[in-house]
């Protein structure tokens, strides 16, 4: 709009600005207030006969005198004539501090004069809202992790409660009930501890957590007590602080499945006869996450003895259903496969296009 005000008279300009609801002021070649509309001073609580003619530097007693303000003036708009989104903070003596975001353009009107209008809009309201929402944000975040961590705390004291009724029950089947509730008690657990409070669509990346989650799994299960290493791979991929339970259940219930039962005492035993050997040798767990725009793909492998030389029971009945229902609430579908060699369980989502258009 400035570039059709070049053949207007100034004082006719000025009068026309004077319409804007947006504190504008325009500024002669050496820097004199020409003209201010209302809105300007109305915002900054000035008079007509405080600005007309005076050096912006000493409007209100000096209060404009400030020093990002000069470097705008003097040396970025004489080399790019139009800026955009220049933010100024200043601590006026009747307004207190502001945050204002100025646009500037130089004008060479008909008649060779040259003038410079500035808008200027005061965004401390907005600034200061915005400040606002990230504090409660940042609040609501370490109550969720309080919360989290409680819960978990919670839930690790009724798993250990069940696993000492467990060694005290004289059936089996009771105790090996008891030693699953266990299991899955803990394995939720371990998800919420692990589990960093996300914002309200936020993404958690589930490489990271997931290598987070096994880490712990890791150290309670394994130890160092069994020569099994679990690794976790993956790329960048993101998810729902949903979806990321979701997946940290499934990882957790196959993980710990594959430690109980994949490794039987026999196939450790020859393990550790073979590092006798070769010092490297040790049962591997391998959980992988790939994700594209068109699905995702959550794998969790092991070199164990395979599903066929396992008797896991109505114990394996319960943990199908588990991964089941938790792949239903992500839409995805279940590819199992097993031989002597090992096992592996996939988790394949194909994501909606009208989605990731």
């Amino acid at each position: 709009m400035l570039e059709h005000l070049k053949g207007l008279d100034p004082e006719l300009a000025a009068a026309i600005i004077g319409t804007l609801r947006e504190p504008i002021l325009i500024l002669s070649d050496d820097l004199r207030v020409v003209a201010a509309n209302r809105s300007f001073y109305n915002t900054f609580k000035v008079e007509y006969e405080e600005v007309r003619g005076i050096m912006i530097y000493e409007l209100g007693n000096g209060e404009w005198n400030i020093p990002a303000l000069r470097i705008l003036l003097e040396k970025i708009i004489p080399e790019k004539a139009v800026v955009e989104g220049y933010e100024v903070r200043h601590d006026f003596e009747r307004l207190g501090q502001r945050v204002m975001i100025i646009n500037a353009r130089g004008i060479l009107f008909e008649n060779d004069r040259r003038v410079i209008f500035l808008s200027i809009s005061d965004v401390t309201e907005q600034r200061k809202t915005q400040r606002d929402k990230e504090k409660l944000m940042m609040q609501k975040d370490t109550l969720l992790k309080e919360m989290r961590h409680r819960i978990a705390n919670s839930l690790q004291l009724i798993a250990s409660i069940i696993l000492l009724k467990a060694g005290s029950v004289k059936s089996e089947e009771s105790r090996l009930h008891l030693e699953d509730a266990h299991d899955r008690i803990l394995s939720i657990a371990t998800v919420q501890r692990n589990l960093d409070p996300t914002t309200e669509d936020s993404q958690v990346p589930i490489v990271a957590y997931l290598k987070t989650l096994c880490e712990s799994i890791a150290k309670t299960m394994i130890g160092g007590r069994k020569p099994i290493s679990l690794n976790v791979t993956g790329d960048s991929g993101t998810a729902t602080s949903d979806e990321a339970i979701a997946l940290g259940l499934i990882t957790t219930e196959l993980v710990i499945n594959a430690l109980k039962h994949a490794f039987p005492s026999g196939r450790l035993q020859a393990i550790e006869y073979n590092r006798m050997h070769d010092s490297s040798a040790e049962g591997h767990i391998t959980v992988a996450y790939e994700s594209n725009p068109a699905s995702w793909k959550l794998s969790i492998g092991d070199d164990g003895v395979g599903l066929a030389a396992t008797d896991t029971g109505n114990r394996e009945g319960l943990g199908t259903s588990i991964i089941e229902s938790l792949a239903s609430q992500l839409n995805a579908t279940i590819q199992r496969k097993s031989s002597p060699q090992g096992t592996a369980v996939s988790v394949i989502c194909l994501r909606d296009p009208a989605k990731t258009a």
